[in-house]
């Protein structure tokens, strides 16, 4: 069997697993059927007895206006990928301020997700103002020894442990840019459970950038799509760019649908999760502290989201292989996929709390923990 179908098979017997495990901290992409994803569009909070959306109107439209409502922006552009988005964002502003250099972090999801489509699509260049994993800061902006039109600040930093700087720190940022004469843009794919940490509603947080990408899918749980949030004058001309890299579609109403349903369902219950979260990471460290590990790390230690890291001294096909048999033997899923994301021999996994994850007591978690061990320290099934 080659390496792809044997990846394949594997894959398949864990989502296998996952849909039927009864005990779950979060429901995984890849789960749902085609038929379960078509229900939840029947069930979106909007009424399906009005016309169908054409070229963005109707029911895209009124995403738009309800997402600058929630933002505090003059307006919202919906666009099919949040790739898509930040590219016309970054090329708008570079346009505007005549300087097509980028002050972004390296392991933000342009720099790492993208296909170097910054440069190679929009013909921009990039700038670090650090190479550490966790946000720059406002010293560092100032620091950075060339001028850059935009900074680009990612909130939170997904790929360093979905962090996010202090609001204060976040203000110093920001000001820094300023005082470069640069526009600030925000990467909010996960703005929306940023909240807390922050303790600032959407508007305040997103009134200081100039613009703001913010995916539906990541935390609402959308289909797919994204919206870009500004200044009227600019959003508009994001409109333009959109049609030009193709993004005008004929008709969007599953994406919106869902999308609509994600911040009428899901938007309130975030800060439960990140609230959740934070338990659930005491459970882990308490959990993996009394099954003797010889090491473990949960990053950051307190959560800022409802979504952290933890990282485990072991390979990555033998927590993968662990937690799989621990699903199929228990019904409860603690872990996913893991990945050799580090020093050999170091593996890790992210972590996402939502409502099925509300249920459970650091108890819950401590009893996963020890079950989850338990495997690991089993000798390993033969291929």
């Amino acid at each position: 069997m080659s390496d792809s179908n044997e990846e394949a098979e594997r894959t398949a017997r864990l989502v296998a697993a996952w849909r039927a495990a009864d005990r779950v901290l979060t429901r995984g992409l890849r789960e749902p059927t085609l038929g379960e994803l078509l229900a939840g569009l029947a069930e979106a909070p909007y009424a399906l007895d009005g016309p169908a959306d054409v070229y963005g109107d109707g029911i895209v439209a009124d995403l738009e206006r309800r997402v600058a409502g929630l933002l505090g922006t003059q307006d919202a552009a919906f666009f099919p990928t949040g790739t898509m988005a930040q590219q016309i964002a970054l090329r708008c502003w570079a346009g505007r301020t005549g300087n097509p250099v980028v002050a972004l972090h390296p392991m933000g999801h342009p720099e790492r997700w993208e296909g170097e489509a910054l440069s190679t699509v929009s013909g921009l260049r990039v700038v670090h103002p650090t190479t550490e994993p966790r946000p720059f800061t406002a010293e560092e902006v100032a620091a950075v020894r060339e001028p850059f039109g935009t900074l680009m600040v990612e909130l939170p930093l997904r790929d360093a442990g979905f962090l996010l700087p202090s609001w204060e720190e976040l203000e110093e940022t920001v000001e820094a840019a300023r005082e470069r004469e640069a526009v600030v843009h925000f990467d909010g794919a996960r703005l929306w459970e940023s909240t807390v940490h922050f303790g600032r509603p959407l508007a305040e947080i997103a009134g200081l950038a100039d613009s703001v990408y913010v995916s539906f899918y990541k935390s609402l749980g959308g289909l797919a799509g994204a919206a870009l949030a500004g200044p009227r004058e600019f959003v508009e001309e994001t409109r333009v760019w959109r049609h030009r890299y193709g993004g005008q579609l004929f008709r969007q109403f599953p994406q919106a649908l869902s999308a609509l349903a994600g911040l009428e369902r899901e938007l309130p219950r975030l800060p439960a999760y990140v609230a959740r979260a934070r338990a659930v990471a005491e459970g882990l460290r308490a959990g993996f502290a009394e099954a003797g590990l010889p090491w473990f790390r949960i990053h950051p230690e307190v959560p800022h989201t409802h979504q952290f890291q933890v990282w485990l001294p072991y390979e990555a096909e033998r927590l993968d292989e662990a937690g799989l048999r621990q699903a199929e033997e228990t019904g409860t899923v603690l872990f996913r996929r893991w990945s050799a994301d580090g020093p050999p021999g170091m593996s890790m996994t992210e972590m996402q709390i939502t409502e099925p994850g509300l249920a459970w007591t650091e108890t819950d978690v401590k009893d996963a923990v020890s079950a989850f061990v338990d495997r690991l320290r089993q000798p390993r099934t033969p291929a």
